[in-house]
């Protein structure tokens, strides 16, 4: 598996010419060959990493080409243009093209139906009320970080106008941008919030505690291509099932996966990290409709064409009806790691 990283400039672009050089190559290539595109270095997008490590391509006969755009406007766009024939993103960057007329969209499968970012400072900023006034930073307006930081702030009586929102690019950059004082509080995911908490950062506001049902991690396909490629799609649902299985129940792999895509060595930090992600995680991929309902809620106050879409119209259960119906769930989990 190799793993390419793209401009957040010209992303697009850059998708485009790495897909032509994908798709050009040529030669004797027996296993099928399947472009996924993730969208943030975080434990809950770490399925593909998992199942490269653990030989699950080569045991489903599949080649992964794996694409990193961050943030999930921006791998949506890729998504959209054709480039990619599965994406791991927030659902919200999905909704809204879906609402806007492309019904070609469609969630396979679903990793977390809650938000589980939570909002870290330093110094003076102890409580939601401190943060009125203060910058804070997000990966991109519109993406996860952004939704989770309207709502936990809302929650708290805080509007969005009452502060101001910087785009960082990236999770990662987002705690650079607090560490080097570009921004007052961010909003984190684990594993990253634990090593703000081992710099010395706190919890402002904690989400996994407001528990906001949201579809927060999606495999993404377009129809067109579950039409051409059911099969391929069903074996790498399957890798990514079987993945989730070693993520919830081999701890010490699943460490030392996440301890080399995500340059981390310190085990309380890992530690901190899957405790706090692993029960938001959905064992099964299965899709919660209020999860999707929140997002078509929040794309519905600013397009009022996402009023008219139900849950059920977003989604293609296919991959999953056929695990639970054919028994592969229940095999899968009585021989678990």
């Amino acid at each position: 598996m190799r793993t390419r990283l793209a401009s957040n400039h010209h992303c697009v672009l850059a998708i485009s010419v790495f897909f032509a050089a994908v798709f050009s190559h040529s030669g004797a290539i027996a296993a099928d060959k399947l472009v996924v595109l993730f969208s943030a270095h975080s434990m809950s997008q770490s399925m593909p990493w998992i199942a490269q490590a653990a030989g699950l391509l080569k045991k489903y006969d599949l080649d992964m080409e794996l694409v990193y755009v961050g943030g999930g406007p921006r791998a949506a766009a890729a998504t959209v243009a054709g480039g990619t024939d599965i994406t791991i993103v927030g659902g919200v960057s999905i909704v809204r093209p879906f609402a806007q007329g492309n019904k070609d969209l469609a969630f396979i499968g679903s990793v977390k139906n809650i938000l589980t970012h939570s909002i870290f400072a330093k110094g003076d900023i102890k409580k939601p009320e401190d943060l009125r006034n203060k910058r804070i930073g997000v990966t991109q307006i519109g993406s996860n970080p952004h939704y989770f930081a309207v709502q936990a702030l809302r929650h708290f009586g805080i509007e969005a106008r009452e502060v101001t929102f910087i785009q960082t690019g990236g999770t990662g950059e987002t705690l650079a941008a607090l560490i080097a004082g570009g921004i007052d509080a961010a909003v984190l995911l684990p594993p990253i919030d634990a090593q703000a908490i081992d710099l010395g950062y706190h919890y402002v506001i904690n989400g996994p505690e407001l528990r906001i049902p949201y579809a927060a991690t999606t495999f993404v396909a377009r129809r067109s291509t579950i039409a051409k490629r059911q099969e391929v799609l069903s074996r790498f649902m399957r890798v990514m099932a079987e993945a989730t299985m070693i993520l919830h129940t081999d701890k010490e792999f699943t460490y030392k996966v996440l301890g080399k895509q995500l340059r981390l060595a310190d085990r309380k930090i890992l530690d901190a990290a899957y405790n706090a992600e692993i029960k938001a995680l959905e064992p099964r991929l299965a899709f919660k409709p209020e999860a999707l309902q929140a997002i078509l809620d929040e794309v519905g106050e600013i397009d009022s064409r996402a009023k008219k879409i139900k849950p059920q119209d977003l989604v293609d259960t296919r991959f999953l009806d056929e695990m639970e119906k054919s028994g592969f769930f229940d095999q899968l989990w009585s021989s678990k790691r």
